[in-house]
């Protein structure tokens, strides 16, 4: 998987603005930005969701990320209120932001809402099977007999997709990251220290 790949799903407003304050920092640091959302809860909060490229992100990743972002946000000030600020891994039924997310997860239940319709439709959710010349490519649960079942929704027309989480994709999320752990684990025995 590439370390750097442009997200294509991104924030609007203030949200915009506070990732463009933290996705520097957290390049920086060897993460990947996956979401900066503002919410309401705890009067305030600043989610911030970030993780390796290999798609892990651990306690102590989230530290790392919390420590450096907290000085950016304290010199810009791009919040104007008292905030909470929560780092966190994108979770199983995590966002999809990036192309290569479209392509590691195929074969997954997902929801997408987009920003501009397709035939009208703005709301989809069933099987991601891919990535097909910049359009992820799904099959749809409610497709009505006679009717095509499969759809190419342009990613850039993507305002926001989501995973579903079901038994199968907990499972293969605990295998993938055993694996990155593992290969992680691997490269530190090998070299002493620990990767970035």
């Amino acid at each position: 998987m590439s370390g750097y790949e442009d997200r294509i799903v991104t924030e609007q407003g203030l949200d915009a603005r506070v990732a463009a304050i933290v996705e520097p920092v957290i390049e920086d640091l060897g993460y990947r930005l996956v979401r900066a959302k503002i919410s309401a809860a705890n009067g305030c909060t600043l989610q911030i969701m970030a993780e390796l490229p290999d798609g892990t992100m651990t306690v102590e990743d989230c530290e790392a990320v919390s420590r450096a972002v907290s000085p950016a946000l304290d010199v810009d000030d791009p919040i104007t209120r008292a905030y909470h600020l929560e780092v966190s891994s994108p979770g199983i039924d995590r966002p999809l932001v990036r192309p290569g997310d479209f392509d590691r997860w195929a074969g997954h239940e997902m929801k997408v809402e987009m920003a501009v319709g397709l035939d009208g439709r703005k709301r989809f959710r069933g099987v991601l099977l891919g990535l097909d010349d910049d359009k992820a490519v799904v099959r749809l649960q409610d497709a009505k007999e006679g009717e095509e079942d499969t759809v190419k929704l342009p990613l850039s027309d993507i305002g926001e997709a989501k995973l579903v989480l079901t038994d199968d994709l907990i499972t293969a999320a605990l295998k993938a990251e055993k694996a990155a752990i593992a290969a992680r684990t691997g490269a530190q025995d090998e070299s002493g220290t620990k990767p970035n």
